[in-house]
């Protein structure tokens, strides 16, 4: 029941009102026992500044932020994690007493799909990801402070290629992992790599919307069964590299557990509760 004690938290974004994130917070808030709701609100560029201050007017636990919040959003908070930091964008902001901390959960909830759902640690390993956008960065900079061996992104060549070049090769500099960003062109050189790594990460949009069937790899033989194949996309929640992934026995996985985890991990900043995931499957099927 909603009291004169019950918080808000929310969703900021342009459109919101898609997001799954309202029905699995207000089922996680009950199942803990915490006064809160979540609600989702349309919030661009426009009305950014105001709508991140009503975090403090309101008293609000916080928020989630999506697209094209994310980047911009950094200049009105107070302080910033490491990890959003490093990756230049944050998806969460923490009301602690009136102070706005923004985070960045993408990262994190790819680390822990993948040691609770593909039963993979990030350590140590090798990791190509194809595409070098936002979600490919949360990616790297968390596999980095994770002690990833090494990150390899794929990009096609344009007029951006060397920035995003220097950019993602400052977080090798910042951390202990190699970061190395090539052109999505050369073939060759994605094989050698595929041979060397122990996860693929398709960070492209390709195989959903009007690219539904088709593969972000050229060859179906580029993969290899002992790779670990993960697909951000999910819906279809079956895309064509996962199919192809599944032909040759190669673990495949597509973007829900990601979903999952980095909102459990917003849930856990706000409430210093862990979200009961058992009771939100049925919200991925």
């Amino acid at each position: 029941m909603i009291s004169g004690k019950t918080k808000l938290a929310g969703f900021f974004a342009n459109p919101a009102e898609h997001s799954l994130s309202p029905r699995m917070h207000n089922r996680g808030f009950q199942a803990c026992g915490v006064d809160a709701v979540y609600l989702a609100f349309e919030v661009d560029q426009t009305n950014l500044a105001r709508a991140i201050e009503s975090i403090r007017t309101l008293d609000m636990l916080g928020v989630n932020l999506s697209m094209p919040n994310k980047t911009t959003a950094i200049a009105y908070v107070d302080e910033l994690s490491q990890e959003a930091q490093l990756i230049g964008a944050i998806n969460t902001i923490v009301n602690q007493n009136g102070k706005l901390i923004g985070y960045n959960t993408d990262g994190i909830g790819f680390v822990k799909a993948m040691a609770e759902t593909a039963k993979i640690k990030i350590k140590d390993k090798k990791i190509t990801i194809l595409g070098a956008g936002g979600a490919a960065k949360a990616i790297t900079v968390q596999a980095a402070l994770e002690g990833a061996r090494e990150v390899v992104l794929y990009k096609r060549k344009n007029e951006r290629f060397l920035t995003v070049k220097r950019d993602f090769e400052k977080i090798g500099e910042q951390t202990d992992s190699i970061v190395r960003v090539v052109d999505y062109a050369d073939e060759e050189q994605l094989v050698r790599d595929l041979q060397t790594s122990e996860l693929l990460v398709n960070a492209t949009d390709i195989g959903m919307g009007t690219k539904e069937g088709q593969s972000p790899l050229a060859k179906a033989t580029f993969l290899h069964e002992n790779l670990f194949v993960i697909d951000l996309i999910y819906s279809p929640r079956k895309t064509q590299l996962l199919k192809e992934a599944e032909k040759i026995g190669a673990p495949a996985f597509n973007g829900l557990g990601m979903l999952l985890y980095q909102g459990a991990t917003a849930f856990h900043l706000w409430t210093n509760h862990e979200m009961p995931l058992d009771i939100m499957k049925d919200l991925f099927e």
